[in-house]
């Protein structure tokens, strides 16, 4: 008994001295604007501001290409008959006259012209060859719509030249002449649903945003704790009091790791938020998967970031600690940017997937794990290596960070 009640009554000295410590400096963080803009407005109201313009832009786009009518010249239209009308007879396409066929690039540069076509050989209505018609058009933009319209008419127009041709030929019927035009007829059954489809092709953007958010909250908070005390001449105050160092650089880590956490989960709440209101509205597919993100998704998203908190907690302590000045951290702090961009990079690569390899690669793993949760295919069974990996990262940087703290040569360097 005599041994025990000293020990515990040491730990509570400890907790209540790291719990002193913690209010204070978090006290001090949070009359900072700076920091609460990176910690709270930026990743609260950022991504559900970003998702509204990008959804609201994509589908005014979208609609713009659909309604807009494709300006076009047509030459030697003569060549295949009942091209000229069917162009003619469609609302989505006016005919423009007078652009000589030398000028066609020129005239589609200006945006006089849409699109050209120009029909190179006569059809026979025999046992002819191929009559092929050129396309000219400006396909910078992602969203034309020029191609797939034209490509819509020629299809109607030859579907009914052909049937003509096999009707010549004495195949009457629509089976006979399938089997002629497709003697081996595929037929595919894709197994993924449109959640995995889409999530596979935008899911890696949400977990990057994700990343930067905790990584950018706790940046700030790190910072200031200790090179900002540095320059303020606050730090050495605090080293000349009667506390264990290991408890300061603890009470410290504990407030940029709030700092990093709650700008992760703020990030995510921001995205719940944009689901629940304006998420619903948005139709087709994208508004299947969007319905179909669960909060037990939105959970384990939040759970994963923790540990990765931790991590970006402890590195920049580090760098702040090492550091003389609040710039000098700021610039020291730069290369870790990278470090922390392009394993969140990867996660958007094709051919990048979540395996047991990838599993314990740092924030690689976070990164794809997100995203497979996003798709709906996430094995859960790798999360126990994902959390194990971070866990276990995140403390060896805050070892490294307690012991960095207590080397008089980096805390009064220079």
């Amino acid at each position: 008994m005599n041994e025990t009640t000293p020990t515990k009554d040491a730990r509570g000295g400890a907790l209540a001295t790291v719990g002193t410590i913690y209010r204070k400096e978090m006290r001090e963080v949070l009359r900072d604007r700076r920091t609460l803009v990176f910690m709270i407005v930026f990743p609260l109201l950022l991504i559900p501001l970003l998702l509204s313009l990008v959804t609201e832009l994509v589908s005014s786009a979208v609609e713009k290409a659909e309604a807009e009518t494709v300006r076009y010249a047509l030459y030697d239209g003569e060549r295949l008959p009942g091209l000229a009308e069917a162009l003619t007879q469609d609302p989505g396409f006016e005919a423009v006259e007078g652009v000589a066929r030398e000028d066609i690039k020129a005239a589609i540069r200006d945006e006089r012209l849409t699109m050209a076509l120009t029909v190179r050989e006569p059809f026979d209505a025999g046992a002819g060859p191929q009559t092929t018609v050129d396309l000219f058009y400006n396909g910078a933009s992602k969203i034309s719509k020029v191609e797939r319209k034209t490509e819509t008419v020629l299809k109607r127009q030859g579907e009914r030249l052909r049937v003509a041709r096999l009707e010549a030929l004495g195949l009457d019927s629509p089976d006979k002449q399938s089997a002629v035009l497709e003697p081996v007829k595929l037929e595919t059954h894709n197994t993924a649903d449109m959640r995995e489809v889409l999530g596979e092709q935008a899911g890696g953007m949400l977990p990057y945003m994700f990343i930067i958010f905790c990584y950018l909250g706790a940046l700030y908070p790190a910072i200031d704790l200790a090179a900002g005390e540095k320059e303020r001449g606050t730090l050495e105050t605090l080293l000349l009091a009667p506390i264990p160092r290991v408890l300061l650089v603890l009470g410290k880590f504990l407030v940029v790791f709030t700092a990093g956490v709650v700008s992760a989960l703020l990030s995510i709440a921001g995205l719940g938020l944009w689901l629940v209101y304006q998420g619903q509205e948005v139709g087709g597919a994208l508004g299947e998967i969007i319905k179909s993100v669960t909060a037990l998704d939105l959970t384990l998203i939040g759970l994963m970031l923790v540990p990765m908190a931790a991590m970006f907690s402890a590195l920049l302590l580090s760098i702040s600690i090492y550091a003389k000045s609040f710039k000098e951290a700021q610039s020291y702090s730069a290369p870790l940017n990278m470090l922390v961009i392009m394993p969140a990079v990867l996660a958007m690569l094709p051919g990048i997937e979540l395996d047991w390899t990838w599993a314990l690669v740092p924030i690689t793993n976070i990164s794809l794990a997100i995203k497979e949760l996003i798709k709906g295919t996430m094995d859960y069974t790798m999360l126990v290596a994902i959390l194990g990996s971070s866990v276990v990262i995140a403390a060896a940087c805050l070892v490294f960070c307690t012991w960095w703290f207590n080397r008089e040569d980096v805390l009064f360097r220079g």
